[in-house]
């Protein structure tokens, strides 16, 4: 394994600021996001300060719409347990993907950069990887962006509890829809090959036409179905290069 690259605290600031710099168009989506969850709470059973700590301890936008609406309608612990961690899975996805390139850092920063891993993070993180080998990359980056997005989900949420009540009619004018644009971005810049467009294509198409399913589960088997797409096809577009390197051995040596 591959010790942690150690950075200068200057360089480690940068790359700091970095992550922070480059998440913000993400924090401009989850504003509105962040104020109509703060809103759905103020007409909730839920007190305010309920509202807030939902954000500063689960920190996972869809999870909390969820949950809210099911504590609304009186669902059981059970129910709503279940139905965000189907919601939620998602990140086993996106932690699989990023592992290869922190596998690398102490424990500690595994952790807490795990702790803070939501959907647009991911995005900003991930494209910052790929332009380096696997190991070379220090949390910096990673933290600054987790950090600002946190931050900017607390600030949201807080104005929204404080002053949703005064516009009750706040859902009805559309922000939500800026989460949704941000998702677009997200995963247009992802579609890079054949493969990752069918499997957006397979996941998003059924994901709409199973939405009617009880908990969410038509959205975990939309996914897991565009994880099949992707993979089947990953292995159809790579048989052709095992082949070639089972005819030519010294390849293998190389």
């Amino acid at each position: 394994m591959k010790a942690t690259p150690v950075q200068p605290s200057g360089a480690a600031l940068r790359e700091f600021a970095a992550g922070a710099r480059d998440t913000i168009p993400m924090m401009v989506g989850a504003a509105p996001f962040g104020v109509i969850f703060g809103t759905l709470v103020t007409a909730s059973p839920l007190s305010l300060w309920h509202g807030q700590f939902m954000s500063l301890a689960v920190f996972a936008g869809s999870a909390q719409f969820i949950a809210v609406g099911l504590i609304a309608s009186q669902a059981s612990f059970a129910v709503i347990w279940a139905t965000t961690l189907v919601v939620n899975l998602r990140h086993v996805l996106y932690s699989a993907t990023l592992a290869p390139y922190v596998a690398h850092l102490p424990r500690r920063w595994r952790w807490t950069l795990a702790g803070f891993l939501t959907d647009e993070v991911f995005a900003v993180a991930y494209a910052h990887y790929q332009k380096r080998p696997p190991g070379e990359t220090g949390p910096h980056y990673f933290f600054g962006s987790c950090l600002s997005m946190y931050l900017n989900w607390q600030m949201w949420t807080l104005i929204g509890l404080l002053f949703g009540a005064a516009f009750p009619g706040l859902k009805s004018l559309g922000l939500d829809f800026a989460m949704v644009a941000t998702f677009i971005a997200i995963i247009v810049p992802q579609l890079v090959a054949l493969r990752f467009v069918a499997a957006a294509l397979a996941s998003g198409v059924l994901s709409f036409a199973w939405q009617g399913w009880p908990y969410k589960l038509g959205l975990l088997a939309a996914v897991l179905v565009g994880v099949v797409v992707g993979m089947v096809l990953t292995l159809i577009e790579n048989r052709p290069q095992a082949k070639n390197r089972l005819k030519n051995p010294k390849e293998r040596t190389q």
